[in-house]
């Protein structure tokens, strides 16, 4: 979570969407205004998720798709390498 932005993963179709809310601290389900939203599918999620693909590849093949704040990405794949460690 970035403190004081609003990441929406938005996973499309019936598989859905987290915001991650640095604004309130909170996780939730579901769809609303944020900072940034990054499309993934659930499959290509899990693979970042595990480092079996790398963001920067993701994106570049158009796997992961970013609206707004590019920089908020980027902070998030530095927490998920975090989390991977």
């Amino acid at each position: 979570m970035i403190p004081g932005k609003k990441i929406k993963i938005d996973f499309g179709g019936d598989e859905g969407a987290v915001m991650l809310d640095g604004t309130s601290n909170s996780v939730s389900e579901g769809d609303g205004d944020a900072d940034t939203t990054i499309k993934v599918s659930w499959a290509d999620w899990e693979a970042l998720s595990s480092g079996q693909l790398d963001g920067m590849t993701a994106f570049m093949t158009g796997k992961l798709k970013v609206e707004g704040d590019m920089s908020n990405a980027l902070q998030l794949q530095g927490v998920l390498s975090k989390l991977r460690g």
